[in-house]
C-alpha cells in the first residue's frame, strides 16, 4: 500500500472511531478497570474489561479526550474482543513497542486490527501518548485482574 493511501486510510479510520466510537460505555459486569490520565494533554481513559476462562469475552471503555486518544480506545476494544489474556496482552506490547520505534513484524503487526494504522501516529512524537494510554490502561488492568 502507497503512502498516500495509508494517510488517507488512517485518516478515515481514526475519523470513523473518534466520531462513531465502538463500546464506549461503562461495564457494571467487569472482572478488572484500570484509569489513566494523562496530565500533560488531558485525555482520561477508562478500560472495563470481562475476563471469564482467561478469555476477553467484553471489554469497553469511557473517559475524554482528543480524536486519537478517543478513536485508539475503539479500535482497541474491537481488536481484543474474544482474545486470550494473553494474546491482549502480547498485542499491548507489540503496539507500545511500536510507539518507541522498536521493529515488528508484519504478521505481529496484523494482529492488532485496524488499530495498526495509528502506528502511523509514531512519526509525530507528541501524539503517541494519545494512541497508547487506552493500551496502558488495557495492560494494568489484565496484569491486576487476578
Amino acid at each position: 500500500m502507497g503512502l498516500n493511501n495509508l494517510r488517507t486510510l488512517y485518516q478515515a479510520l481514526v475519523l470513523d472511531h473518534a466520531s462513531h466510537p465502538r463500546n464506549k460505555k461503562g461495564m457494571k459486569e467487569a472482572t478488572a478497570m484500570q484509569t489513566v490520565h494523562n496530565p500533560s494533554c488531558g485525555d482520561t481513559v477508562n478500560i472495563f474489561v470481562k475476563v471469564q476462562n482467561e478469555k476477553i469475552v467484553d471489554v469497553s471503555f469511557t473517559g475524554s479526550g482528543c480524536t486519537i486518544s478517543q478513536a485508539s480506545a475503539s479500535m482497541l476494544t474491537q481488536s481484543v474482543k474474544d482474545k486470550s489474556v494473553s494474546e491482549a496482552l502480547e498485542m499491548t506490547k507489540i503496539f507500545s513497542d511500536l510507539a518507541i520505534g522498536k521493529e515488528h513484524t508484519s504478521d505481529e503487526i496484523e494482529k492488532l486490527g485496524d488499530a495498526a494504522v495509528l502506528t502511523q501516529v509514531m512519526q509525530f512524537p507528541a501524539r503517541i501518548k494519545c494512541a497508547t494510554i487506552s493500551w496502558w490502561a488495557l495492560e494494568q488492568a489484565l496484569l491486576k485482574k487476578g
